[in-house]
């Protein structure tokens, strides 16, 4: 979205947990803005890989901290909906203020981060939940397209249905990033938390079955629990979030999930053509 206006650093140039190289890394490039967008967030694998979770997840997040308030530029931390996988919700979407029940390492992680990051006054929390890049993206991996190789392959698919949540389409949710940074000429909205995800909410199963409707399959799928599922990390029951903030200092309007969905299916079509 921003082209040459943007500089992208990857783990095959950078090393997060290297805070010289990070904020040596930072002083070179004088950005107007830091966004970052990296995580740990292989969330079972987490539960043995304490340490370089937190490395990642935590400690590199107090280096950009750091490296911004150094440079008196604003900071953009991408979170997460798992702050939430402690508890089984209140009956409506969270929001930013709700007080956060992180479980399990990775969750508990990307809370230490957004502490960290409020360390530095000019700092905007983005919270979102269940991302997937635009198909042209081919090194990408997320839920879409697992499902989408899956019904391919498999006779049936069996996904978990007590999961409530609303997945998100990066391009939606990268214009949103832009619009509270101030990257196209208006001013930052105010310092803090917002939660930026597609609108309305879905299961992960819902989320399967309308993938493979729109890729026009007709393979089952089959609802299961958590339980059944037996995850090594815990997920949350109910992680819907709440957008009215975000909306209210003026972002972008967020398509509903389906409408996301269905736009990423309209880019498939001219990738696979």
């Amino acid at each position: 979205m921003l082209g040459s206006d943007a500089v992208g650093v990857d783990i095959d140039t950078l090393d997060l947990t290297d805070r010289a190289a990070v904020l040596k890394k930072v002083r070179a490039l004088l950005p107007r803005a830091v966004i970052h967008c990296a995580a740990y967030t292989a969330v079972d694998q987490a539960e043995t890989d304490v340490d370089l979770c937190r490395a990642v997840n935590a400690t590199a997040v107090e280096t950009l901290a750091m490296g911004c308030r150094e440079l008196d530029i604003p900071l953009v931390q991408i979170s997460t909906d798992y702050l939430f996988a402690g508890s089984a919700g209140l009956g409506r979407p969270w929001r930013e203020d709700d007080p956060p029940a992180p479980k399990g390492v990775y969750a508990v992680t990307k809370m230490e981060g957004e502490r960290a990051a409020a360390c530095w006054e000019k700092h905007l929390i983005v919270r979102t939940c269940g991302l997937y890049a635009r198909p042209s993206h081919i090194a990408a991996k997320n839920f879409v397209k697992t499902i989408l190789r899956l019904a391919r392959t498999k006779p049936k698919l069996r996904v978990v249905d007590d999961q409530h949540c609303t997945p998100s389409y990066v391009p939606h949710v990268a214009r949103a990033l832009l619009f509270l940074v101030g990257a196209e000429g208006q001013p930052p909205a105010p310092w803090g938390v917002y939660n930026v995800t597609n609108c309305g909410e879905t299961t992960w199963c819902g989320l399967a079955r309308e993938i493979v409707r729109l890729a026009g399959l007709e393979v089952p799928v089959e609802p299961i629990t958590t339980a059944e599922f037996a995850a090594p990390a815990p997920r949350p029951a109910y992680s819907v979030l709440d957008t009215t903030a975000y909306h209210h200092v003026g972002g972008p309007a967020m398509p509903d999930w389906k409408e996301a969905l269905a736009e990423y299916f309209e880019e498939l079509k001219e990738v696979e053509a």
